[in-house]
Order: C-alpha cells, then sequence, then structure tokens
C-alpha cells in the first residue's frame, strides 16, 4: 500500500514539474526555445537605453528614424565621428563590445572610465549597480552582430570618414 501511495506522489510530482516547465518556456515557430520569463534586468536595460539617449549615438539613423528603429539595429556603432580638440571618437559597436567583456568588466569600466565627448561616462555612475548591470544585460541579449568602428584620430590627422564637429563657438562681438 505505501509503495502505490509513494508512486503516486512521484507519478504527481513528475506532472507538475512537466507543467511547470512548460509554463516558463516558450518555444517560437523557428524552433527557437525562449524563457518566458527572461531575466528581468534585460527589460530594465532596454529602457535605461532608450531614455538615456544611447541610441542618439550608438545606433546610426536613429533621430532620423524618429526612434522607430528595430531592435535588430540598436547599438551597432556609428561611423560618423565627433570631432573635438581630442580629435575624432566613435561610437563604439556595444553590441560587439559586450560579447568581449564580461559583466565586471563593464562594472569596472563604468567606475574608472574617461572617453572622448560626447560619451557621458560620468553620468552613467550616478546609475545604481543594479541599472549598470540591466544596460550591460540588455545589449549582450540583442546579440554581436555588425562591424567593428572606425579607430579614433589624433587631433592632428583629418578624419577619413563623415563627422560632427564637436567643438564650441564664440560669437563675434
Amino acid at each position: 500500500m505505501k509503495s502505490w501511495i509513494i508512486g503516486t506522489l512521484a507519478g504527481i510530482a513528475l506532472l507538475a514539474a512537466s507543467l511547470f516547465m512548460d509554463h516558463t518556456r516558450r518555444v517560437e515557430a523557428s524552433g527557437v526555445v525562449r524563457l518566458a520569463n527572461p531575466d528581468p534586468l534585460i527589460a530594465r536595460g532596454k529602457y535605461l537605453v532608450a531614455f538615456g539617449g544611447c541610441n542618439d549615438c550608438h545606433t546610426p539613423g536613429w533621430r532620423e528614424s524618429g526612434g522607430t528603429l528595430p531592435l535588430t539595429q540598436w547599438m551597432t556603432g556609428n561611423p560618423v565621428g565627433f570631432r573635438g580638440a581630442w580629435g575624432t571618437s566613435y561610437p563604439t559597436n556595444v553590441r560587439l563590445w559586450f560579447h568581449q567583456v564580461s559583466e565586471s568588466d563593464w562594472l569596472f569600466s563604468v567606475k574608472t572610465r574617461a572617453g572622448h565627448p560626447p560619451m557621458q561616462w560620468q553620468d552613467l555612475r550616478y546609475l545604481t549597480v543594479t541599472d549598470q548591470r540591466a544596460i550591460y544585460r540588455f545589449i549582450r541579449h540583442l546579440g554581436a552582430t555588425g562591424v567593428p568602428m572606425p579607430a579614433n584620430v589624433p587631433p592632428w590627422r583629418e578624419p577619413q570618414t563623415p563627422y560632427i564637429l564637436y567643438t564650441p563657438q564664440t560669437p563675434a562681438p
């Protein structure tokens, strides 16, 4: 009698576990298995990237599209440079970069890195560590795609790509 009860309880446990598994994952038409409840930081990261203006520089055509480009194009870098007293710098293809660095490397960069304008490393430092992690996880979740951007150009060399002149102007008196 006891073995019958134990067997029934084990069967119920297996059934419950399989039902739970079916509700926590989704198989898409393409055959790709996606978690129904992904890391909640991914959604937070998407919000922070959009609200923080990251796409303004790191996604070509973002401003011109009115912010309507699909996620497949987000954060792939921009070959239009920013030229100022420091030379010419290019918005990184963050999707490629985040597949080369760990989350802890990213957090260290936020704490310590200084960059060329218009990148706002100092503003990222005001985010909570959870929000900094969210940005990393969202962008990494997008997948590595695109090509590396041009190398920065020193101030004494003329860039060979389009650029935006990022130099304050003083009006004539």
